[in-house]
């Protein structure tokens, strides 16, 4: 009963008295230390009080608790030593992490923590030290391997067509060899070196990739913008285009240039991940995923259906006319592409003038110029616009929060010898094994004075003004407007004379 009070008291709105509540019931508890004390036991959700005040977002209880757990090592003037507890803080041993969970809510009161000490402080500490050189590595090491896969598709083996064209249309030359015929030559041994390691990477990926989705949850997973949701599904898909080229490599099935082309343009599109480890690069990331997943894929249910009427009404205008005078829509699926072009003011209007144009033809253009490249088109800026304009205000802090992200990621991932724990192990201090991060304070005494000297006048000003506000509205109805504006001044003068005088007092008294 107690644990589910102190949970309750955690999503109080009125924190101060939460606080006061909380030091009750502590009082209470026997076992303060070790398994049985009520801090220690999570609910249903598998979180203790402590992380319940992070992932809610209640910052006044996480530093109510925080400054429970602080150990003052020595002061000397302002300067003052802390020992701070961050045993459920640190990432490093803990399966359900404190910072992860911060960064997959979708409160916004929550990502305030991470600029509270000690959490600012420990992540700082972890991503200069260790987060931001493996990552920079690790963007290096991608990169190459990008440009191993790309030179492994330039050079893939092909061959001249044997076979008679069937259609003047038909221009192709190279057709792809079989797999007997893929690697004969000593080039071919080069290729199939960079082939492995695309393969061996692509497994890596999907190695490293699918226990966090186990772990965290598809929805979670991919939803999420701070743990790059939208790149896990790129560099997933592109590892499955991978494995599926060279199924069809090995089995000698044509039209291996599908899944090729799409891992080329979803490899290199990944690169833009490794954009949330700098500083200046990584919030534009960050507008881009929202103005994709936001604006543009509802724009893009409009642009379809436009589209697909449009081309319809153009492929049956000029279905009896002549294909080799306006080729553009001589097909269906031609016709698709043609309109999604002119969508898009890619190309000009299609027509060949020196042959009759049916008349339909320019009225139909006429209407899709105007609804989707007036309308549409400066409708999606429009959004984008706005996105923008929103985004701005917290881009900043959704970066910070990416690369709070990108630390836990990168911490789970890489061995134990190649990332210590960070802080200071209890033993030390004799505070038994919880661990610490020591963080030096200084405390400028003239800023706290000066704070009270405000203080003290804002508050004589605030009496003053509440009493000649009181005795404004008593005689309100019986002043003419010469009378008010005389008493304003009396007034505001006596204030003035008021407020300095305690003031004075106020400086004298602490001289």
């Amino acid at each position: 009963i107690g644990n589910t009070v102190l949970h309750v008291l955690v999503l109080q709105p009125n924190k101060t008295f939460a606080c006061h509540m909380y030091s009750l019931i502590l009082s209470y508890d026997r076992s303060k230390e070790g398994p049985g004390s009520l801090e220690l036991i999570p609910n249903n959700e598998g979180l203790s009080p402590f992380k319940l005040a992070g992932v809610e977002g209640n910052t006044v209880m996480f530093q109510y608790l925080m400054q429970k757990r602080k150990q003052n090592l020595w002061s000397f003037g302002p300067l003052s030593t802390v020992l701070y507890d961050i045993t459920e803080i640190d990432s490093w041993a803990e399966d359900q992490s404190f910072l992860e969970l911060i960064v997959s809510t979708k409160k916004r009161e929550a990502r305030q923590i991470l600029d509270l000490t000690p959490v600012k402080e420990l992540v700082s500490l972890k991503w200069n030290m260790y987060g931001r050189p493996y990552f920079c590595f690790l963007a290096l090491f991608y990169i190459l391997y990008m440009v191993c896969f790309t030179m492994c598709c330039v050079y893939r083996p092909l061959k001249p067509r044997t076979g008679n064209r069937t259609s003047s249309r038909d221009n192709t030359i190279y057709v792809q060899k079989m797999l007997q015929e893929s690697y004969v030559a000593y080039e071919d041994e080069l290729r199939l070196v960079g082939e492995l390691i695309t393969v061996i990477g692509a497994v890596v990926i999907l190695v490293l990739e699918i226990p966090d989705i186990l772990r965290v949850g598809a929805a979670k997973y991919f939803g999420q913008t701070i743990l790059g949701g939208p790149f896990h599904i790129i560099v997933i898909t592109y590892a499955c285009m991978i494995l599926v080229t060279m199924v069809m490599r090995l089995t000698s099935t044509t039209g291996e240039v599908v899944p090729m082309s799409f891992a080329l343009v979803l490899g290199w599109c990944n690169v833009m991940y490794f954009a949330r480890g700098f500083q200046m690069l990584g919030p534009f990331t960050i507008m881009i995923q929202k103005m994709i997943f936001g604006d543009l894929m509802r724009f893009c249910w409009l642009m379809a259906v436009v589209i697909l009427g449009f081309a319809s009404a153009f492929y049956i205008i000029f279905q009896t006319e002549n294909p080799e005078n306006l080729g553009q829509f001589y097909n269906y699926p031609m016709s698709l592409f043609t309109t999604f072009e002119l969508f898009l003011t890619i190309i000009d209007g299609p027509a060949n003038y020196d042959v009759d144009l049916p008349f339909m033809y320019s009225v139909v253009y006429f209407a899709f110029a105007i609804i989707a490249t007036l309308l549409m088109l400066n409708l999606l800026i429009a959004m984008m616009g706005d996105t923008h304009w929103r985004v701005a205000h917290e881009q900043d802090e959704l970066w910070r929060a990416q690369v709070v992200a990108t630390t836990v990621m990168l911490e789970r991932k890489l061995p134990r010898c190649l990332w210590p724990r960070s802080g200071i192990c209890g033993r030390e201090f004799g505070l038994g094994d919880r661990w610490y991060l020591r963080i030096e304070d200084r405390v400028d005494p003239n800023k706290h004075k000066m704070m009270r000297y405000t203080e003290a006048f804002k508050a004589q000003d605030k009496d003053n003004y509440d009493k000649g506000s009181e005795k404004l509205e008593t005689n309100g109805d019986t002043f003419c407007k010469k009378e008010l504006s005389a008493l304003s001044l009396s007034l505001s003068r006596n204030t003035s004379r008021t407020s300095s005088h305690r003031g004075w007092e106020i400086l004298r008294r602490n001289t």
